[in-house]
């Protein structure tokens, strides 16, 4: 039979999502930088809804190939393979911050670098205390990461969609906490992001683990609508393994954040 599948792989279709995600993304960080040069936040905007709007095209398209079932083991274990290197990439992003960190820190520039170091943090600085809100939040985010491994355990080893649905419930949730606590932090700062190294590196470094923190929380709210239309099951549920991969690399970053920065750099 002509163009009968006779093998496990998903050919793909020719696709202008790949095209149109690169625009998007290229107008929107070409928008950011007019923006911190006084242009105004427009074209900034339009590139972000473009890429919003892409990742809800192109995302919807491979979730409808996998319900005709063009998602077979091999596919399903290439995409797991292709969020792992996304993810070690994402590793290497976040080491970048915590070298400049560390940098800084061990050898930090003063007025008479580099024959005498300065101080750090540097003079002036009022750092946040780490054991009152800092720690809260880890707490929030850790236990916000085992209700996400609750609902994987209740899908993969009971096919428990109600557990399944409360755990995304809490761990949705406690991101939306995280979130607000970031935010009263960043709000309660004692130092601004220009004019000194330690703050541009703390508000690098926490404020995009921040980004994660949302894009991960609506990763695993996009599960829980998932979920609510019965996608998922304990054999087939690539897209929820990945939030919860995506879930614990955000925690595991945040301790690293949290011992560094607040506790060792503070």
């Amino acid at each position: 039979m002509a163009h009968a599948k006779n093998h496990d792989y998903h050919i793909l279709s020719p696709s202008a999502w790949p095209l149109i995600a690169s625009v998007s993304a290229f107008v929107m960080l070409f928008g950011a930088v007019l923006w911190m040069h006084g242009s105004g936040p427009w074209m900034f905007l339009v590139g972000l809804i473009a890429v919003l709007y892409t990742m809800f095209g192109w995302w919807s398209e491979v979730i409808a190939e996998s319900m005709v079932g063009d998602h077979t083991p091999v596919v399903r274990i290439g995409l797991k393979y292709g969020f792992i290197l996304f993810i070690m990439s994402e590793v290497m992003f976040f080491f970048a911050w915590f070298w400049s960190f560390f940098k800084h820190a061990l050898y930090p520039m003063g007025p008479n670098s580099p024959a005498v170091d300065g101080v750090w943090p540097p003079a002036g600085i009022e750092t946040f205390d780490a054991w009152h809100l800092p720690l809260i939040n880890t707490l929030i985010l850790l236990c916000s990461g085992a209700a996400a491994t609750w609902a994987h355990h209740a899908l993969v080893h009971e096919n428990n969609r109600k557990d399944m649905k409360n755990g995304l419930i809490l761990a949705v949730a406690l991101g939306l906490l995280f979130t607000f606590f970031q935010a009263y932090e960043y709000s309660h700062a004692a130092f601004g992001f220009s004019g000194n190294i330690y703050g541009a590196n703390f508000f690098m470094a926490t404020g995009f683990h921040g980004a994660h923190v949302i894009i991960g929380t609506i990763f695993l709210f996009i599960c829980l609508l998932r979920l609510m239309k019965g996608h998922f099951t304990p054999e087939k549920h690539v897209g929820f393994e990945a939030a919860a991969w995506y879930w614990h690399f955000v925690d595991v970053v945040w301790l690293f954040l949290f011992a560094s920065i607040y506790v060792w750099g503070g």
